[in-house]
């Protein structure tokens, strides 16, 4: 009996320690899905673009597997706080702001913060006054407008897309938004209106992976897997495959 029940034990044990390490091998990725190329959503519903091919490959890295969730980006912190995912890729800027409420890995990208309008516009950094500069809410280009331009009409959409489509409407003048981002959008075919209108009005801003309070331990493996990729060619290749130039120091 005794012999039995130490199987049976043992058994138990094993079995616990199982589902621990299958639970550990799942690594529960947000992104918005509204932020092309970084990320977004094709047209049957798949995610898509650069943020989601380095959350890839760091989680290949790591030997996990990545589950990701979709978020608004209003809500997005918060989910991450509640347990909704343990770590976000969604080309979010590391902030003083932010890290009060989140900690971030190492940067995995550099944005500068670009002007588009329509091709035949004047618009330009030193012409705002009265002018309608759309941005996506909740971003740093509409913490930028806000105190910079205090001239101009700002217009904050729910998400990127939502600006661009006003753009291209003529309901707004102009659309400040992150280089890479404009890059995509002003080379596709949605874009063809509009360039860029003048220099990066602010650049390095560093781009980071946010995790929740006090998660060290993930900050530590994401950085390390950052480092592996960076140093393998796994990060030249996603970054080839959307952009002519390094995005990593912009």
């Amino acid at each position: 009996m005794r012999i039995v029940k130490s199987l049976a034990l043992g058994a138990a044990v094993a079995m616990i320690a199982i589902g621990a390490a299958q639970a550990q091998e799942t690594l529960k990725i947000g992104t918005e899905g509204a932020y092309p190329p970084f990320n977004g959503l094709t047209s049957d519903g798949k995610l898509e673009g650069f943020d989601v091919d380095i959350a890839n490959a760091l989680c290949e890295e790591m030997k996990v597997k990545c589950e990701f969730v979709t978020q608004d980006w209003d809500g997005i912190i918060p989910a991450l706080q509640a347990g909704k995912f343990d770590a976000l890729v969604a080309s979010m800027s590391i902030t003083d702001e932010r890290k009060q409420q989140v900690d971030f890995s190492n940067p995995y990208y550099t944005n500068s913060l670009t002007f588009v309008a329509p091709k035949d516009s004047d618009f330009s950094a030193a012409t705002t006054a009265g002018k309608a500069i759309g941005v996506q809410q909740g971003t740093i280009a509409a913490e930028f407008v806000e105190k910079t331009y205090p001239d101009a009409e700002l217009k904050a959409y729910p998400t990127q897309e939502e600006a661009w489509a006003d753009l291209a409407n003529g309901r707004v003048n102009a659309v400040l938004a992150d280089f890479g981002v404009q890059y995509g959008w002003v080379n596709g075919d949605n874009g063809k209106c509009c360039e860029f209108k003048g220099d990066p009005v602010a650049s390095d801003d560093k781009i980071g992976i946010a995790i929740r309070k006090g998660d060290t331990a993930l900050a530590e493996k994401l950085n390390a897997a950052l480092d592996a990729i960076r140093a393998n060619g796994k990060y030249k290749q996603i970054n080839d495959k959307y952009f002519p130039f390094d995005i990593y120091g912009n």
